[in-house]
């Protein structure tokens, strides 16, 4: 199993000068102990004008900067937007950040899930998978080739040579995001990996790999001219200190995160409400306040605990064959500290446990190579993105009003 760390870049209000440059400062250190540590990769977002949730516009720049700071750790676009970005400028962007990092990128790809994101770069959610997969069809002889040109819908690219190429032959690893759990299964059918932005129990895990690989080795139906990775990452929330009660102390922004992604989630096409007219992290305190049971029931989900409650989640996640488990605990307003010592905590009392792991290996590779079949199972009953002990949020008539 790889472990992986995840940032959206979050940060809630109140706003004081100079927040923005620590949280960048802060993360960028966080990267630089996680590679010390061992861990296998750093997936970073881009998100645009998504107050308080992301402040994460150009992942490129900031793994570039990662780059220079770290030796092994694989960085990751996780996702690189291809509606909202050219696809020469999406190529050239991952080329230089392969070279600057002596060949560690991994090209995650999306198309946004917003309209708040969507309309400023004149995309729309009816068209946008028509976008993505147009920009994927134009983006891949550009890796490879010394000239190409794309003709389509939505993009109309001369003749050009796209300098540089990466170091990765014949391309960095590709990824998806699959915001939707039905995307997994599309993920596969396209031989990307699927990076799966969700927070599942371990029986939907074990439901969500069989449909992935089964789609991979299956139904496989390429877009374009690349290299398949098959690869099955699911995030989850996570904080890891001495006791389950500490643990939970320090993990509020886990439950941030859910709030937030429920609280856009109840507004059509996500729509976010006008540049601050909503104070999201007093809504989150307000919602706490009225509901101490969810919030405490939030927090016993995911990976959040000692290492020994953490190490058994993880044992019931390892027998679903998930291939990487990307850890999600900058959120909300979790400290530096915590963030710095719940890294350093799991690396030395859980990771060892499971980052060799044969047997997965023997089963991956005998799944794709047809030796071993699995099970078509049916995920109508695994379709729930948040999980069990998600909180429930309702504002829809709030987001709609400050519209």
């Amino acid at each position: 199993m790889k472990f992986g760390i995840f940032y959206e870049l979050q940060l809630p209000r109140p706003w004081q000068e100079g927040d923005e440059l620590r949280l960048y400062q802060n993360a960028l250190t966080q990267l630089e102990i996680a590679d010390r540590l061992g861990y296998d990769y750093a997936w970073v977002v881009e998100h645009h004008f998504l107050e308080e949730y992301s402040h994460s516009p150009a992942p490129e720049c900031f793994l570039a900067a990662a780059s220079q700071r770290t030796k092994t750790i694989r960085l990751g676009h996780g996702i690189f937007q291809l509606t909202t970005n050219h696809p020469a400028r999406v190529a050239e962007r991952v080329a230089v950040l392969d070279l600057l990092s002596n060949g560690r990128c991994e090209f995650g790809m999306g198309e946004s899930a917003s309209i708040t994101e969507l309309t400023p770069f004149g995309r729309d959610m009816e068209t946008k998978r028509e976008v993505f997969e147009e920009a994927v069809r134009a983006i891949f002889p550009m890796f490879t080739r010394v000239s190409t040109e794309h003709h389509g819908k939505y993009f109309d690219i001369p003749l050009r040579n796209v300098v540089p190429k990466p170091a990765q032959k014949p391309h960095p690893p590709l990824w998806m995001a699959c915001s939707q759990l039905p995307t997994i299964e599309r993920a596969g059918e396209n031989g990307f990996g699927a990076l799966g932005f969700q927070f599942v129990s371990a029986d939907a895990a074990h439901a969500w790999v069989h449909a992935y690989y089964n789609a991979i080795t299956k139904r496989l139906k390429k877009l374009a001219d690349y290299e398949i990775n098959p690869n099955m990452a699911l995030v989850s929330f996570f904080m890891c200190a001495k006791t389950d009660e500490e643990a939970r102390a320090r993990a509020d922004g886990a439950t941030f995160f859910q709030f937030a992604l429920r609280y856009y989630g109840a507004s059509q096409n996500r729509q976010r409400p006008d540049p601050g007219t909503v104070n999201m992290w007093d809504e989150y305190n307000k919602w706490k306040r009225e509901n101490p049971e969810a919030q405490e029931a939030a927090l016993r989900g995911g990976l959040i605990g000692s290492p020994e409650t953490i190490r058994k989640k993880l044992r019931r996640f390892r027998s679903s064959h998930i291939d990487q488990v990307i850890l999600l605990n900058q959120a909300g307003k979790n400290t530096h500290e915590h963030i710095c010592e719940s890294l350093e905590l799991f690396a030395k009392e859980v990771m060892p446990e499971f980052q060799n792991d044969p047997e997965h290996d023997a089963w991956k590779q005998g799944v794709m190579s047809g030796v071993i079949q699995l099970e078509e199972i049916d995920t109508e009953a695994f379709k729930d993105r948040y999980g069990k002990l998600a909180i429930n949020v309702a504002p829809a008539a709030k987001v709609a009003a400050a519209e």
